[in-house]
């Protein structure tokens, strides 16, 4: 007489988790069998009916029925309980012939730098892991796909790398963090009597890049294609102005070159836009044109300043140092006043939110024919977003606090 199948009494929500098993997208194909197995098994289905539903052997049916039913009780009915519980048992395998101290010894050979060993290569692989382990009497032999995969198993990426930066310490860092936050806030009070305030940068080697053949339209299902060749017809070097009240882009400059003579004219040609401004705020980040000879000279000419009285520059006076310059042109009695953000400190500078708009919506994906190409299409989008798109951005960040 046959064997009665042993029958499966579902506990609370065990048949509910199993079914989610069945329609998860995560889950894979074994398991949703399994669980659709141990879900028809609950049904009262005997094993023959089971195997002939899901074209699977009665042996494979009966395995997992049995599973289900001897195995144990799960306390807290979880997807990872009932996948666990699914899982293949464990199975002795071959004996280990990497011991668990040469292991040790590998991933401390992965954490050195490769010319320690005399390679003049960046970073390990899997193939030069496995020769110097045999060099250096680590084991006899060793595969480089084994090595990389105990490796990897190890959680050691030798291919991989991850940028990070040295803080700069600035002992001002939170004076200029607050003063950028207070001429954000502040904007819009200046602007009712008369004043004006811009975030300023650079883009600097903007690529006129031309595609050798068309782009792939997107259909559906496919993105749009890309060809990988291209022309390079040249450079551009931009400054850009962004008017913080009205959120537009301003009077900006272009041509091949970002030298001090270039910002020098381009913020006389932005101060000369608006002759009844009474103050202008200018941010801006710490680069050495910021805070040039020239800068200095003509905010002295606007203030009436003597130019004998300004020192000599690397020598003596306000143009000794960028420090000492930067200490005048922060001067807040003046009409044309600079403020600066803290060395590597860019996310405070507005403009910087506005060129990631120029990167996603132009250049990134743009194709520029010539130089005079490039420069119409940006000109062209500037006018596009001022009318478009141009609105303050809504400052959050209200700076830091007097124990930073």
């Amino acid at each position: 007489m046959p064997k009665r199948a042993t029958s499966i009494h579902f506990r609370a929500r065990e048949q509910a988790v199993l079914l989610h098993v069945t329609k998860r997208h995560k889950s894979g194909h074994q398991l949703v069998l399994r669980a659709r197995i141990v879900l028809a098994a609950g049904e009262g289905k005997s094993n023959i009916t089971i195997a002939q539903e899901l074209s699977v052997s009665v042996e494979t049916v009966r395995l997992w029925r049995n599973r289900w039913a001897t195995g144990r009780d799960i306390d807290a009915v979880t997807v990872r309980k009932v996948e666990e519980r699914l899982a293949d048992a464990p199975r002795s395998g071959a004996p280990a012939h990497i011991s668990a101290e040469q292991r040790c010894q590998m991933e401390l050979l992965a954490c050195e730098a490769p010319s320690q060993s005399g390679r003049p290569i960046s970073q390990w692989s899997g193939r030069e892991i496995a020769e110097e382990m045999v060099q250096r009497g680590i084991v006899e032999r060793i595969s480089r796909r084994h090595a990389a995969r105990l490796l990897k198993k190890g959680g050691f990426q030798p291919h991989l790398f991850r940028y990070w930066l040295t803080e700069v310490p600035d002992p001002q860092r939170a004076q200029k963090i607050n003063e950028g936050c207070v001429l954000y806030t502040t904007a819009a009070q200046v602007a009712q009597q008369g004043g004006r305030t811009i975030s300023m940068d650079e883009m600097t080697g903007v690529q006129a890049l031309e595609r050798l053949h068309p782009d792939l339209p997107m259909k559906a299902g496919h993105v749009l294609r890309r060809e990988f060749e291209y022309l390079r017809h040249g450079t551009l070097s931009w400054f850009f102005n962004f008017d913080v009240v009205t959120g537009e882009v301003i009077e900006p400059s272009w041509g091949p070159t970002r030298n001090e003579a270039d910002c020098l004219a381009h913020l006389q040609h932005l101060v000369a836009s608006d002759p009844t401004a009474t103050k202008w705020n200018i941010l801006l980040d710490n680069l050495n044109t910021h805070q040039s000879e020239s800068l200095v000279c003509w905010i002295a000419e606007q203030e009436g300043i003597a130019q004998e009285t300004l020192g000599r520059k690397g020598k003596q006076g306000i143009l000794q140092s960028m420090e000492t310059r930067a200490a005048f042109l922060h001067d807040p009695t003046h009409k044309i006043v600079f403020s600066y953000t803290p060395k590597h400190a860019s996310w405070m500078n507005q403009i910087e939110i506005w060129l990631s708009i120029l990167v996603r919506k132009l250049l990134k994906r743009g194709n520029f024919s010539s130089v005079q190409d490039l420069e119409d299409q940006i000109l062209a989008f500037l006018s596009y977003y001022n009318l478009t798109m141009a609105k303050p951005f809504k400052w959050t960040y209200q700076g830091l606090g007097a124990d930073s």
